[in-house]
């Protein structure tokens, strides 16, 4: 399944994080330098990349499904919706990071490392849109039923296990989960756009 492609391929990121590079570097990632973390992200970045695009390969010459299929204009009333979205995904994120998150990192990173990691974060939009993209493809094939998000129900809860582990906290992962059903939500919205759902998926991720 491409969507589980997808969610696999988000997961090397914790294996470079968790077992090779403390093994490299003799530290843990909370004691990273700031070469080694702009090295972190750069690695992850190229690896997604070449998952992203196998991904979008296979579907495309091997499935027959082109994500990047023009589909219909939008309405007024689902570009309105949408910007709600967007700031629905604020206040998520504000309650997560008792603040402006752009801000907050931006103060604990300095301008360097905060360039790469937002670098990092267009990589990663793309895997978690990849998520949505193929588990609605797969689910509709399997059910029939077109008009359920179920690419939100698939990323709502490999985002929400995700984040129970990785920030350790169930409420977190709770208001992840719901972002990530938001998100399978617009990609629907905005009729299955995907360079329309990559961009407002991105703003909602980083905001």
């Amino acid at each position: 399944m491409l969507a589980l492609g997808a969610f696999a391929g988000l997961g090397i990121e914790a294996l470079y994080a968790f077992l090779l590079e403390p093994l490299i570097y003799g530290r843990q990632l909370s004691d990273f330098t700031t070469t080694e973390n702009i090295l972190h992200w750069i690695i992850t970045c190229i690896t997604w990349g070449i998952v992203a695009f196998l991904l979008v390969y296979i579907a495309k010459n091997k499935a027959g499904f082109n994500i990047f299929a023009e589909s219909t204009k939008l309405r007024v009333w689902q570009w309105i919706v949408a910007v709600g979205f967007v700031v629905f995904s604020f206040v998520i994120n504000w309650v997560n990071w008792n603040g402006f998150k752009c801000l907050i990192e931006f103060q604990a990173n300095g301008w360097l490392k905060f360039i790469f990691q937002y670098i990092y974060y267009l990589f990663e939009t793309v895997l978690f849109t990849l998520i949505i993209v193929y588990g609605q493809k797969a689910f509709e094939k399997w059910t029939k039923q077109k008009n359920l998000p179920w690419g939100g129900i698939l990323c709502a809860i490999t985002w929400g296990v995700a984040h129970i582990f990785t920030k350790g906290s169930v409420i977190v992962g709770l208001l992840s989960a719901l972002s990530g059903f938001t998100f399978g939500v617009l990609y629907l919205l905005l009729n299955r756009d995907i360079k329309k759902t990559y961009i407002f998926l991105f703003l909602m991720f980083v905001l």
